[in-house]
């Protein structure tokens, strides 16, 4: 089968124009073993034998087990409603809505996401959510320096290495100087801001679980003229300072504790929320609402800074589609709870997270410092962390992903609590330390 419609003059006239004698000679900088390697694949087979295929894989995963992984996905109560109105095949089919007379339903959803997170993080305009967490960041980066006409980034260590990783890859192109903020006690350390830098980023709780000084950075960002991007968890807004009341110019994250299970890694959403004057910067697109020729409340896309839609060289963003389906499903999770609903779910996942230090404690395990923590927490242990979360899982316990060497804590790993953290979860964490650890 054929994929493309050229013809064999229209590639001979295109590698001419490029100077280059065969196609093949456009894959030179890949080695010639993974070219056209040898896959030993076994026979077909047919649908009643890759049924029963299917099912002996997914038998194999664990899924019932006590869980205290964290560190960026974490189990979170999921109401059956959020499922039961995300999948309906009106949103599920739906894709984006250029056709606002036909779309009103998808885009009404839309609005309602954007007007919940405003409210959630305590700042002016959001849009209709981004990929993940990690490129919501990268995004944001790109948004401070093209509102500051400055390059250079001043990155918190406790931002998630893999939003990390992100920025780097995203920002390498462009040469811009990216400057990392050691932790100090588990914490960003304080230091001067330089009078380049487009944004300070730091992310709130970081990355081994402790409570920043979010109001500080701010104000050390807004010294020298630069834009505070709060990287922060949804979850935890329901009860700890928003970033619009510490003053954060842009607040990102990944959306996953809202409505999003955690599916083995995904999908979840990316959602980023700024003030009102880095609107025109935002990237993605905004949903409004508007009245239509007889009066009538309507939805459109009032902002679509893609380049689809304007010249490549003005937009904001090549985003071509976002995970608004699982946005979808952060709006519909956060009107079931609402506000009260989502606040008593935090303060039981706090409760239960404490309740967690403490049984760790008793097995010898001390939190790396002594600074405030959320629902999630690290420990330094007397193995590897990878071998601790293998032993655990021999008992039936999911727990502990290992924290880098970059942090320079030896061995140290992460558990997590939340609302569905039960008394009898804790209690088998207990006894699966004092046999794994004995």
């Amino acid at each position: 089968m054929k994929y493309t419609p050229h013809t064999p003059a229209d590639i001979e006239a295109a590698l001419k124009v490029i100077g280059q004698p065969t196609v093949d000679d456009l894959f030179n900088d890949i080695p010639q073993g993974l070219r056209d390697p040898n896959l030993d694949l076994p026979g077909g087979l047919d649908e009643t034998q890759l049924l029963a295929h299917m099912k002996a894989l997914a038998a194999r995963n664990s899924v019932d087990y006590p869980s205290f992984l964290g560190g960026g996905s974490r189990r979170h109560y999921v109401p059956s409603a959020v499922n039961a109105l995300t999948f309906q095949s009106a949103f599920v089919t739906a894709y984006t809505p250029y056709q606002p007379e036909v779309s009103q339903g998808l885009l009404q959803g839309m609005f309602e996401y954007q007007s919940m997170m405003a409210e959630l993080t305590g700042l002016d305009v959001s849009n209709s959510s981004l990929y993940d967490g990690a490129t919501a960041v990268a995004e944001a980066a790109l948004l401070a320096m093209r509102a500051t006409g400055r390059e250079r980034l001043i990155v918190s260590r406790g931002v998630h290495p893999d939003s990390r990783g992100t920025l780097h890859t995203f920002l390498k192109a462009l040469g811009a100087p990216i400057d990392t903020l050691a932790l100090h006690d588990g914490r960003t350390a304080a230091g001067s801001v330089p009078a380049d830098t487009a944004a300070v980023v730091v992310q709130n709780p970081n990355h081994l679980g402790f409570l920043e000084d979010m109001r500080a950075a701010a104000e050390a960002a807004h010294a020298v003229g630069a834009l505070l991007i709060a990287v922060v968890d949804p979850f935890t807004l329901a009860l700890l300072a928003t970033p619009g009341e510490y003053g954060a110019d842009i607040a990102v994250g990944d959306g996953q504790p809202l409505g999003n299970d955690q599916a083995f890694g995904g999908p979840t959403f990316g959602f980023m929320v700024v003030r009102e004057a880095l609107l025109r910067q935002i990237p993605g697109r905004l949903v409004g609402q508007t009245v239509d020729a007889q009066g009538r409340r309507g939805f459109v896309l009032t902002l679509q800074a893609r380049e689809q839609h304007i010249r490549r060289a003005k937009a904001k963003s090549n985003i071509c589609s976002n995970h608004a389906l699982m946005a979808l499903q952060g709006a519909i999770h956060l009107a079931a709870l609402g506000p009260s609903g989502l606040r008593e779910a935090a303060t039981v996942a706090v409760s239960r997270a404490h309740k967690m230090a403490g049984v760790l404690a008793e097995a010898g395990l001390q939190p790396v410092a002594k600074g405030r923590f959320f629902n999630e927490v690290t420990v330094r242990l007397p193995i590897p962390a990878v071998e601790l979360r293998a032993r655990l899982a021999a008992h039936g316990i999911h727990g502990c992903v290992p924290i880098g060497s970059e942090y320079a804590l030896g061995p140290a790993g992460l558990f997590a609590a939340t609302e569905l953290t039960a008394p009898a979860d804790l209690s088998a964490l207990q006894g699966a330390l004092r046999e794994v650890l004995a």
